[in-house]
């Protein structure tokens, strides 16, 4: 048996407070009538109620949040086999993860934010296998093409700026070393995403955008920072930061290139984007579910029919039984004088 919700099964623990609640209510009730009159007179003048049909709506009250839990747990049983095609195209995230990353133009700061919005991208998925490609200057790949993304998730949420050595922003090595991890000689189903401050200091990213397309890879551009410039955090101890400084102790600044994205996006025939406070994910999401898919083979997977119904049915079945039980059982006494 396996369970849709089992974080459900917490609720169980209100059942011992609402019959503390309900043993609470009662001697409540018992304290207030005691102040009215005797309990033994007030049972002689209401003989139709007493505590056992208490007892008896309170079990099936107790009952019905039972069964009403275990049918928001979702129960399935009844496993069967399943063939199910896969479709969907190949994508490549390439993050530049050099220090001018580490800017704080935007919140966190840029890394940061790429991560994140990454991993959000991540969770929008529906069978395109998704590989990641980090870079500053020299690039590798970090997740191969998969589809299983939560391993992805892993490697993303292991991705740190002080990975590569040989700092800088080579662009063009990133999307020759992109170009390579989808080892598929097809000439579609080939997305390419680039996130970066665009701050290209080495090679023909261009040129190694146009040779990409030529092998039918859609690249898609996203600059984050800002054009302004901002000093580049490099360490911090207590309030103080640290600031990075070229060799002549002057403070290094860093400010997005977009000129250069919006060049490979148009040699890649895909768009340039402008981070804000988020990295317009899912416009691009939206593009790449109008692509055409590419098959993925099919694969066999074990499912279970959903029985929440019948615990939910018996619910409700007894919540109507309590609701219709009277608390006071309807006697027709004939009056015999005092009470002896």
């Amino acid at each position: 048996m396996r369970f849709g919700n089992p974080e459900y099964f917490f609720f169980w623990l209100l059942l011992p407070v609402i019959i503390g609640f309900f043993i609470w209510a009662y001697q409540r009730r018992r304290a207030a009538l005691k102040r009215f009159a005797s309990l033994d007179l007030i049972g002689k003048l209401t003989p139709s109620s007493g505590l056992s049909r208490q007892v008896v709506k309170w079990s099936l009250f107790c009952l019905f949040f039972f069964f009403l839990v275990l049918a928001l747990v979702r129960p399935r049983f009844g496993a069967k086999l399943e063939m199910v095609e896969r479709k969907g195209i190949d994508l490549i995230v390439a993050l530049d993860i050099s220090q001018s990353m580490l800017a704080e133009d935007i919140v966190p700061n840029r890394i940061d934010l790429a991560k994140h919005e990454i991993a959000k991208l991540i969770d929008m998925l529906q069978g395109d296998r998704i590989g990641l490609v980090v870079f500053a200057g020299e690039s590798f790949v970090q997740c191969p093409l998969t589809l299983d993304y939560g391993a992805a998730k892993m490697f993303l949420d292991a991705v740190s700026t002080g990975w590569v050595e040989r700092q800088g922003t080579a662009l063009a090595d990133a999307i020759d070393k992109s170009s390579e991890a989808f080892r598929t000689q097809k000439r579609k189903h080939k997305v390419l995403l680039i996130i970066s401050d665009g701050e290209d200091q080495e090679g023909d990213a261009v040129a190694a955008a146009k040779r990409a397309a030529d092998e039918g890879i859609i690249i898609y551009t996203i600059g984050v920072g800002s054009e302004r410039g901002v000093p580049i955090p490099v360490r911090r101890s207590n309030d103080n930061v640290v600031y990075k400084k070229d060799r002549h102790g002057n403070l290094v600044m860093t400010k997005l290139n977009p000129v250069m994205l919006e060049k490979i996006a148009i040699e890649g025939k895909g768009s340039y984007f402008h981070a804000g406070s988020n990295l317009e994910l899912s416009r691009i999401i939206t593009d790449i579910a109008s692509m055409e898919k590419k098959d993925l083979g099919t694969s066999k997977i074990t499912t279970y029919e959903e029985r929440y119904q019948f615990p939910l049915a018996i619910a409700l079945l007894l919540f109507l039984v309590e609701f219709f039980i009277p608390e006071r059982i309807r006697r027709k006494l004939v009056w015999k004088g005092r009470f002896e």
